[in-house]
């Protein structure tokens, strides 16, 4: 009976273990951490790229709006113009 009490091998043994689990804690601490940040960027990211395309939508409707009335305003002033070369010269 002495002998198992004075042998270091079991108490050794449940020390590993115990190292091992705080370490496998630790490690699940920063794994999990970096994963909620990552999917904390990936949600802002999704975010911007909804913003990005709002952001286009509203540049092509100028876009349109703008080729729709530049020509309107080179056609009046062809319109001017040949108004203006109808009149004879004095």
């Amino acid at each position: 009976m002495n002998e198992l009490a004075a042998n270091p091998s079991p108490l050794f043994s449940y020390a590993v273990l115990v190292i091992i689990i705080v370490v496998a804690f630790i490690a699940w601490f920063f794994v999990n951490r970096a994963s909620v940040r990552a999917s904390e960027q990936i949600q802002l990211l999704e975010t911007l790229l909804e913003e990005q395309k709002k952001q286009n939508a509203l540049l092509r409707r100028l876009a349109d709006a703008q080729s729709d009335t530049a020509p309107k305003d080179v056609e009046e002033e062809d319109e001017k113009r040949d108004f203006i070369r109808l009149i004879p010269e004095r």
